[in-house]
């Protein structure tokens, strides 16, 4: 592997998965800068999320190199899991505790100080505006509430980067667009953002953008650069146009 590598917050070459005879990610590669908003787009099918559950170290390739957050994934999973954070689309909070609660495990999994994770939890209730819901037992936030509250969970131990698969699903149009500035400070402050969504939009937000057809990267690059390459006026006729060319059913 390239030493340029190195510098890199994700870096991957010729990842393949291979189940059986078939071939969920075929030979991606792709590396992601510190502090990147990087989207990861594709079609139900298109191997996206097989290729995210590799970059996290859940699931082992069949060839190919990668590394994230400086660790490689194929033979120090355990060490990417802890220097990374995630988010999905279902919250992953615990709804019977409270919202101080919630940062308080979390931070004890992430293995924060006790005094780390006191002052951290203060700090974020401030950030947030939470400080009044503080005892506020988690099933009673409204949904962009808890949104708001997954996120900052996912990030509360400072990891180089967070995925984020499909976090806003289900959300109205305002609650996307204000996640999305938790999103632009958390890339400010260095955290390297690797997110999966299905509405189009959002990929404008993205400061580059791969699409997977059948398991292969077909386009990657920043928003502007892609609706230029291919004619369109906006991220969705651009993810349509390369969706078309899917063969797998």
């Amino acid at each position: 592997m390239n030493k340029d590598v190195y510098n890199k917050v994700i870096a991957v070459e010729g990842l393949t998965k291979r189940f059986g005879t078939f071939t969920a990610v075929d030979h991606i590669s792709f590396s992601v800068r510190p502090g990147e908003i990087f989207g990861f787009l594709g079609a139900n099918g298109a191997g996206k999320t097989t290729a995210m559950r590799m970059l996290c170290g859940l699931s082992k390739p069949t060839s190919g190199t990668g590394r994230v957050a400086g660790f490689d994934i194929a033979s120090q999973p355990e060490q990417v899991k802890r220097h990374i954070g995630y988010m999905s689309q279902k919250f992953s909070l615990y709804e019977d505790l409270k919202v101080w609660e919630n940062l308080r495990l979390f931070g004890g999994i992430y293995g924060l100080k006790e005094r780390d994770i006191a002052r951290k939890t203060d700090a974020m209730l401030r950030e947030l505006g939470f400080e009044a819901e503080r005892n506020t037992l988690v099933r009673a936030l409204p949904l962009g509430w808890k949104q708001k509250l997954a996120f900052s969970v996912s990030i509360f131990h400072e990891p180089r980067v967070v995925f984020l698969d499909e976090p806003t699903g289900g959300v109205d149009p305002v609650t996307r667009r204000r996640f999305w500035e938790l999103i632009y400070r958390a890339a400010d402050r260095g955290i390297t953002v690797f997110v999966t969504t299905h509405y189009m939009d959002e990929a404008e937000y993205c400061d580059r953008v791969s699409i997977m057809v059948d398991g292969r990267i077909e386009a990657l690059d920043s928003p502007k650069n892609l609706r230029a390459q291919y004619r369109a006026e906006s991220m969705d006729d651009v993810f349509q146009q390369l969706a078309r060319r899917a063969t797998r059913p």
